[in-house]
């Protein structure tokens, strides 16, 4: 009998269903220029087989090297990792894109500016597997790192990140090395490393280095600047950046960036204890978003400003406005804001001594945010959760969720969230009568908010161990 490919088999036939020909998929070829494969591999120093290790055959890269047949995308990305070169050193005509990809990436910064993230992942791992994207590879790749940043996917984000700074360097775009570096520095923010200030400085440079400077860009990386600056409780420096931001922004009359720095900015002047502050720059946010018609930015500026009134000990006036912003984010392809805003409510409800609301708030958020592999969410969805559980005297599930959340948020780099979790938790054991496990996450919750601290012999340093060994004493005296 004859098979599909033309080859014959011996033997009983197996029962497997085996398409014809014509329906199955053919990824299509990407047009190379004459000789570069060879080239690349000659200058590598590998056979044929070598370069098609574990991918396709030496008899293929014979093929293609002699133009008889085409690579398709991922063949060529493979022969392009083989051989140390990128992928643009064998296109054919790099300065031609289709309009397919084009209008594929417009879409792609339409979702991402719309919060849709789970569809711009969708859409860009399409446009990566057409042979028409090959000099679209960079853009594609770096919106993609995008929206796996929103959604918490680092792992994910990074690589691809790495990839597209390689191709945009390989191609002498500085602006878009600017832009990679700006997100490998929210990356290492996320991570807790060191070096995201340095790489938030260097892309400001490189970006400041350009004429005429792309202000867009510059305020973008003033903004990554600034929430790196929150996460290491630089308050005073945070909100100098952000002020740079907006004066950039409104000196580009750019009234949706703008209203986004508001909301960002207010969330730096919260995190600081200035609520008042706050709240002028959260008003300003939702009137501008009102007028832009912004639904989804709206839900993001409601939500914060109910967390601000919540601050501020008005939880009528706050609920009113997570009520809204719940209302608002509930439409197709938004279930990471729903998510966001269903956990101000859990908080809420926790605070007005409701724990039942509390959980169901937490498990809604919970189910939405695992759904689009949100991983902060979920992190933030366990540690109400674990309130909920104490509240319930369910001791084995408090400290289950409290794990969790503890884990996931350190993972998220969601530094003020971890700080506030190991204070919860710590205040939990206590009660318990947990002394020593109260003890290790408060010291834990001081290492996050003044990383160092505990390991540095300053007066304030030495002060501070003092204050918590004092707190434990008094605690298990009176115990």
């Amino acid at each position: 009998m004859t098979e599909t490919g033309g080859s014959r088999r011996r033997g009983a036939v197996a029962e497997v269903s085996v398409p014809p020909r014509s329906e199955r998929r053919r990824l299509p070829g990407v047009n190379l220029r004459v000789g570069a494969v060879k080239q690349a591999r000659q200058e590598a120093g590998l056979s044929l087989a070598q370069v098609g290790k574990g991918h396709v055959t030496a008899p293929a890269i014979f093929l293609i090297e002699t133009g008889r047949t085409r690579p398709s995308l991922p063949t060529l990305e493979h022969i392009a990792r083989r051989t140390g070169k990128p992928v643009e050193f064998f296109l054919a005509d790099p300065g031609h894109a289709s309009d397919e990809a084009q209008d594929g990436i417009v879409e792609l910064e339409a979702m991402l500016a719309e919060g849709r993230y789970p569809e711009a992942v969708e859409l860009a791992k399409k446009l990566q597997s057409l042979g028409s994207s090959a000099h679209r590879l960079g853009p594609i790749r770096y919106h993609l790192a995008q929206a796996y940043l929103r959604l918490g996917n680092t792992e994910q984000a990074a690589e691809l990140l790495r990839q597209a700074h390689a191709h945009f360097e390989s191609v002498g775009d500085i602006l878009m090395v600017a832009e990679c570096l700006g997100s490998e520095a929210e990356l290492a923010q996320q991570a807790q490393s060191p070096q995201a200030p340095a790489l938030a400085e260097r892309a400001l440079v490189l970006c400041r280095g350009l004429d005429p400077v792309p202000l867009t860009t510059e305020a973008r990386l003033l903004a990554i600047a600034a929430a790196i600056q929150v996460s290491s409780r630089d308050w005073e420096g945070a909100i100098k950046s952000y002020e740079h931001a907006i004066e950039i922004s409104n000196s580009l009359s750019d009234l949706r960036r703008l209203a986004g720095l508001y909301n960002e900015i207010s969330l730096a002047y919260r995190l600081k204890g200035q609520v008042e502050a706050a709240s002028r720059y959260a008003l300003r946010s939702v009137t501008l978003l009102e007028v832009l018609k912004d639904r989804v930015g709206l839900a993001r500026a409601e939500n914060e400003l109910g967390l601000i009134l919540m601050a501020k000990g008005d939880r009528g006036e706050a609920r009113k406005h997570l009520d809204r912003s719940l209302e608002l984010s509930e439409q197709p392809n938004h279930e990471t804001g729903r998510a966001h805003v269903l956990l101000s409510l859990s908080e809420l409800s926790i605070q007005e001594g409701n724990a039942a609301a509390a959980g169901e708030f937490a498990e809604q958020a919970l189910h939405l945010a695992e759904q689009v592999g949100d991983v902060g969410s979920v992190s933030e969805a366990h540690m109400w959760l674990g309130r909920v559980a104490e509240k319930e005297g369910d001791e084995k599930r408090v400290d289950r969720e409290f794990e969790l959340a503890i884990r996931g948020l350190a993972k998220a780099g969601m530094t003020e969230r971890l700080l506030q979790c190991h204070g919860m938790y710590a205040e939990v054991l206590e009660t318990r009568g947990d002394l020593q496990r109260a003890y290790t996450h408060m010291k834990k919750a001081l290492s996050a908010s003044r990383p160092g601290l505990l390991r540095d012999r300053s007066p304030e340093a030495i002060a501070w161990a003092l204050l918590i060994g004092s707190i434990v004493v008094e605690r298990a005296s009176s115990a």
